[in-house]
């Protein structure tokens, strides 16, 4: 299925990139910018820094660090020289951190100081105090054995960290040759990426991918008529699959300038859409309600924008959607999934306002899609709803270390089990209903309620806990924890809400507890969690 589609590397994307557009703005980043050819200087000042580091082909790179043009040098220079990145979500904490380096038998941590009221180096610290006493050169973790060098942006590095500033100039000592050898091995059907998501199990799956989104991403593209002229606003974080693919790998392949921030924030993404004239604004239901309920978004020129892209089809979404077409811009849709990539569904230019607001669009070339009946696996007629399988030359490689969960999804004959809820009508039409997973989502972030369970049941008071969604007018939905005390224990709903702070992303916490007597249960003896949801809604008086 890819024979006639040319195999890239996403390192060869940064060269291609400053060959076709060379002086051309390509990123805007606070009040800096850099041109194409700028870009690639600094990639390769990265990557030929990371190869005198002793960064080896196939070594796993923990990238833990907010949007910053840094990010972007960093991945695209561990693809050139062939190591493989692992994309960090920066609202986790201790336990997801300690995690994601363990599993993915990284050799390489790369973190920023502070980051607002955060302390992400001291996070570090509690994982790694041999930092404090090592040499950089010789660091090694008892809690760790594959860590072998930690490397810090900021003021204030650690004795035992690289420093951004010792860490570029022996690498300008590298002959432009070696890294141009290194590049030239790369195998495009290599893994270069591994970027976790949670599972239903409770514990995070690292999704491993090819460089083949290369080809998903210029299809889109072209669908979408993507071009130089572009300017793409993005505000969605890098280490997410939607802004990294969207925003800064669009970027280099289309020559659209990409405007970065560091994160979200309504005010200053609109003042930089009307200064900057975006012409691309993405996001989930929730960005796209937070930039329209801004005060100052009535006094914004929003003229230049062409495209929103904000994924719909549940009902959550339809009305920012219509919304959004009034008075911000005409939306777009699509579909798509960590394990398959963004675009693997998009909408025309040309659809009506019902698809655009209602659905998902028709699957990119390469990408064919089923409805099946979640218990039997039997394909459903058209018009009926059941669970989404997807089969594509963009599948990932597997779960990193996780054969039988892969196994779980994946079939013998490349049928990807989503767990989603969609329809298809006759004509391939893809709409997305919801998850059939238990999975939450929150503020389009997938949060699997096991965590947050799985830590509760560490308190003292607490006999059983399950964790289930409640709607949130912001965020779609919000955690609830259900919760059953032991018999003559007592705990306050604060209590436990603060015994989970600073244990796990901030997404993940559940924003209130709603205390039990005993969990509605199936003739099985399974916990209802819909009906649980329904009495915790009940109990907290939401519509």
């Amino acid at each position: 299925m890819t024979d006639w589609y040319e195999r890239t590397a996403l390192g060869d994307l940064v060269d291609r990139a400053a060959a076709r557009f060379g002086d051309r703005e390509a990123l805007c980043f606070q009040e800096r910018r850099w041109s194409f050819a700028e870009l690639r200087a600094d990639v390769d000042r990265v990557a030929r820094a990371l190869l005198a580091l002793g960064v080896a082909p196939g070594e796993h790179l923990c990238l833990w660090m907010p949007n910053r043009p840094e990010w972007l040098h960093l991945f695209f220079g561990a693809a050139k020289i062939g190591a493989v990145v692992v994309p960090v979500n920066t609202r986790f904490r201790t336990l997801d951190l300690e995690y994601v380096v363990r599993q993915s038998d990284s050799t390489t941590l790369i973190t920023v100081d502070r980051w607002g009221p955060t302390d992400f180096q001291g996070i570090v610290r509690e994982l790694v105090p041999e930092l404090d006493a090592a040499a950089p050169e010789s660091l090694a973790s008892r809690r760790f054995p594959e860590l072998r060098r930690v490397i810090v942006l900021g003021a204030e590095v650690a004795r035992g960290a690289w420093s951004w500033e010792r860490l570029l100039p022996p690498g300008d000592a590298v002959d432009p040759a070696v890294l141009a050898r290194r590049q030239g091995a790369v195998d495009p059907d290599g893994t270069v990426l591994i970027m976790y998501t949670s599972g239903t199990t409770g514990f995070p799956k690292g999704v491993m991918q090819a460089h083949r989104m290369v080809r998903t991403l210029a299809d889109g593209a072209s669908r979408w008529g993507i071009t130089s002229r572009d300017v793409i606003l993005m505000y969605l974080p890098l280490f997410h699959v939607f802004g990294l693919y969207e925003g800064a790998i669009m970027s280099l392949l289309t020559g659209a300038r990409m405007v970065l921030t560091e994160r979200f924030d309504p005010g200053e993404a609109l003042a930089l859409l009307a200064r900057e004239r975006a012409t691309l604004v993405h996001g989930f239901d929730t960005h796209i309600q937070d930039l329209m309920d801004h005060p100052s978004f009535p006094g914004t020129d929003v003229s230049s924008v062409r495209l929103v892209f904000v994924p719909a089809g549940m009902a959550t979404s339809e009305a920012v959607a219509r919304r959004a077409n009034a008075v911000l811009g005409p939306t777009v849709s699509g579909y798509g999934m960590t394990e398959i990539g963004t675009g693997a569904c998009r909408t025309f230019l040309d659809a009506s306002l019902d698809e655009r607001c209602l659905g998902s669009g028709f699957p990119a070339p390469g990408f064919e899609f089923r409805v099946t009946d979640p218990v039997t696996g039997e394909p459903l007629p058209p018009g009926t709803p059941g669970e989404l399988q997807v089969r594509t030359y963009a599948m990932m490689q597997g779960y990193y270390r996780k054969p039988e969960e892969t196994a779980k999804v994946l079939d013998a004959d490349g049928w990807l089990r989503t767990g989603d809820l969609a329809v298809l009508d006759a004509h391939g039409f893809l709409r997305f209903m919801g998850r059939y997973k238990e999975m939450l989502k929150v503020g389009g972030e997938n949060v699997d309620p096991f965590e947050a369970e799985a830590l509760l049941l560490q308190h003292p008071a607490v006999a059983q806990v399950k964790v289930v969604g409640v709607p949130d007018p912001r965020l779609a939905e919000v955690p609830v924890a259900c919760v059953i005390l032991r018999e003559g224990q007592r705990a306050s709903a604060e209590e436990l809400l603060a015994f989970c702070r600073g244990r796990l992303a901030s997404f993940k916490l559940p924003r209130h507890v709603v205390f039990m007597r005993e969990f509605p249960l199936t003739s099985s003896g399974k916990v209802q969690r819909f009906e649980l949801s329904q009495r915790a809604r009940a109990a907290l008086r939401l519509e």
